[in-house]
């Protein structure tokens, strides 16, 4: 699926998500630093600074809920963020406004911006931010700024400077871990971002009790397109169908490279027969369609974890490959999946 002005590509949605799922349990942490922080200064800034943080707690966690069902999450946690920095603010507000030192609070939720979204998001919270520093600085005493600048400008110089940091700091580590995790020539996730995805699928699936179903491409005759076509050619047309594949996908299924031309789909949440139609359309789209003037076609098997089952990747996987053989058997350009559902009862 393309991306938005939030984020470049599918790709980063899956990046985003996932690291959303990361900083979910350090944000809750954080607010309760905050509300302790709140109550200790309650006698002099008074009790009710607490209310607007309980409200930022619930608003991310309706967020949690709503980005799930979105087809573009980004825009519903943006939101979210949007709405939390303006509780922040609302709190600084009623604590006494910019003669207290929790003006510099506002800087505490941009240090999550980097982790999420494009440069272009970055800047948006930062404005965001600024333009709340000024409200509620001005809104609160503006004779006291007016007086005294710096009650202002520091905090914004820190609003600021954390922002650059962060967006430094996160730009090192996605380089870092995506020469681990991201396959070079098609730009999708690969084993070892597999690996990593596999338990936390199995945890869901355990609490949950929804199925996860695998989807595995292969592109047929692929060996016969290199040897007539070359290699620069065949490596063209993988990171064409790379790109195609994940434009068809939704912002929560996970598509990965795992060998020479074989992909792997996940989509978490589907049942068998939805798998199944998913990787029809999905034959006949690329089937239908020309990459760099040469046709392709796919092969898919298919498998599925069983309703109320915990999700387990090794059974699940060898369902699908056995599938992707009777495919190819079957004369390929064609979809099979596993007869039956695969995964043992989620005990009481």
């Amino acid at each position: 699926m393309a991306g938005s002005w939030l984020i470049d590509d599918g790709l980063d949605r899956e990046r985003m998500l996932d690291m959303d799922r990361r900083i979910a349990p350090v944000r809750r942490r954080t607010f309760a630093v905050l509300a302790v922080a709140l109550l200790a200064c309650g006698p002099w800034l008074g009790w009710w600074t607490i209310a607007p943080l309980l409200g930022a707690g619930v608003l991310f966690a309706a967020a949690d809920r709503v980005t799930k069902r979105m087809r573009r999450p980004e825009l519903g946690l943006f939101a979210a963020w949007a709405g939390a920095e303006a509780i922040v603010a609302i709190s600084v507000a009623l604590s006494g406004g910019p003669e207290v030192a929790t003006l510099s609070w506002l800087a505490i939720p941009v240090v999550t911006l980097a982790s999420r979204f494009s440069i272009r998001g970055i800047v948006a919270g930062v404005t965001i931010a600024l333009a709340l520093l000024g409200a509620v600085a001005f809104g609160g005493d503006a004779a006291a700024v007016l007086d005294e600048p710096p009650l202002v400008v520091a905090p914004a110089a820190l609003i600021v400077s954390v922002a650059m940091l962060s967006t430094a700091l996160m730009r090192s580590d996605l380089e870092f871990r995506s020469r681990s995790v991201i396959d070079p020539l098609t730009g999708m996730l690969n084993r070892s971002a597999l690996a990593a995805r596999v338990g936390e699928l199995s945890q869901q699936s355990a609490i949950s009790g929804h199925p996860v179903s695998l989807v595995l491409a292969d592109v047929d005759e692929f060996k016969a397109l290199n040897d007539s076509h070359g290699h620069s050619t065949g490596d063209a047309v993988l990171r064409d169908l790379a790109y195609r594949l994940r434009k068809r996908m939704r912002a929560f299924d996970l598509a990965y490279r795992i060998g020479g031309e074989e992909f792997l789909l996940v989509l978490p949440g589907s049942e068998p027969a939805e798998a199944v139609a998913f990787a029809d359309q999905l034959c006949a789209a690329i089937a239908a369609e020309e990459f760099g003037g040469i046709r392709v076609t796919l092969s898919c098997g298919v498998a599925a974890s069983a309703p109320g089952s915990t999700f387990q990747y090794e059974e699940v996987f060898a369902a699908a490959d056995t599938a992707l053989y009777e495919a190819k058997r079957s004369g390929r350009n064609c979809v099979c999946a596993a007869p039956v559902l695969v995964g043992a009862a989620i005990g009481p």
